[in-house]
């Protein structure tokens, strides 16, 4: 078949079925695409994540905008992945997308008796629980060794530390109070304290005082996360939002650098030569400046 009579069987179909037949051109053994058919489900991974966090950025994109555009283009890219790996599995004779539409249609079928079938909740902490219940039940896990078990490990750590602290809240594993729970907090940063404090005088960080230093930031995080949670904060979005005020604070912080030393070599030079009472000066103006947006 030629590249154009190829081209003119996809542009026939629409949505899912467009889509399904062009990935599986891409994956043809003799007239497909050299880097897809090199691809396998582990090389794709690093490409499933990426589009996964380009999805969230284009929420906020548009939720900020209120242009749709960047979502719709960015879950489109999400779906690529899924039909990718489904196609390479068909290749292989293990399932294939269509499978994989049916497996998880049937998972939400079980999983919302509420809705498939007679059951009552009243709330969604009740969807929820009733999600987990089913869920243990599936895996054959009612009595599973831990509750803490099913939790992923590839996730993210900010994730993962939010969802490992809600699981073992639930059953009760909670600080009393607000205060408590500060308390807490602040100790773990007094207990880096006493890590740093307990180095040389010229500061060397020998092994065994990286990896106290390294578990003490751990506990550090860990605590965050729980303050986060107390207030129903998600973790991974506060941080990622925290990142892009910084990122946009700094930009405009090199702006005015750009500006101020126009005869420098590079802005980099001109940065390189800043004392930190001018790097503290230029960024509490990039701050008031980056507000006013």
């Amino acid at each position: 078949m030629t590249q154009e009579a190829i081209l003119a069987q996809v542009q026939q179909a629409q949505g899912i079925d467009k889509l399904l037949q062009v990935v599986a051109h891409l994956r043809h053994p003799e007239h497909g695409c050299p880097w897809d058919l090199k691809q396998t489900h582990s090389s794709l991974k690093r490409f499933m994540l990426e589009e996964a966090y380009e999805a969230i950025e284009a929420v906020d994109e548009t939720e900020a905008s209120g242009d749709p555009t960047p979502l719709k283009e960015e879950l489109g890219d999400v779906l690529l992945q899924v039909v990718l790996h489904s196609q390479l599995a068909q290749d292989a004779g293990t399932f294939d997308f269509q499978q994989v539409c049916d497996t998880i249609a049937e998972k939400l079928i079980r999983r919302h008796p509420h809705v498939f079938g007679s059951v009552s909740v009243d709330s969604p902490d009740a969807v929820v629980n009733n999600w987990e219940a089913i869920k243990r039940a599936e895996k054959g896990e009612i009595q599973q060794a831990s509750i803490l078990d099913g939790i992923s490990k590839s996730q993210p750590a900010l994730s993962r530390a939010l969802e490992t602290s809600q699981k073992a809240v639930k059953v009760g594993f909670e600080w009393p109070n607000l205060d408590s729970l500060w308390e807490c907090v602040m100790s773990e940063y007094q207990e880096f304290r006493a890590e740093m404090d307990a180095l040389p005088s010229d500061q060397t960080v020998s092994a065994e005082a990286f990896e106290r230093l390294e578990s003490e930031m751990g506990d550090i995080y860990f605590a965050s996360v729980n303050l986060a949670r107390h207030f129903k904060i998600d973790p991974e979005v506060a941080l990622s939002k925290a990142t892009a005020k910084f990122t946009k604070r700094f930009q405009a912080m090199e702006a005015l650098i750009r500006e101020r030393f126009p005869q420098a070599e590079s802005p980099e030079a001109a940065m390189a030569a800043l004392d930190f009472e001018t790097w503290d000066a230029l960024w509490r103006e990039a701050k008031q400046t980056t507000s006013l947006l």
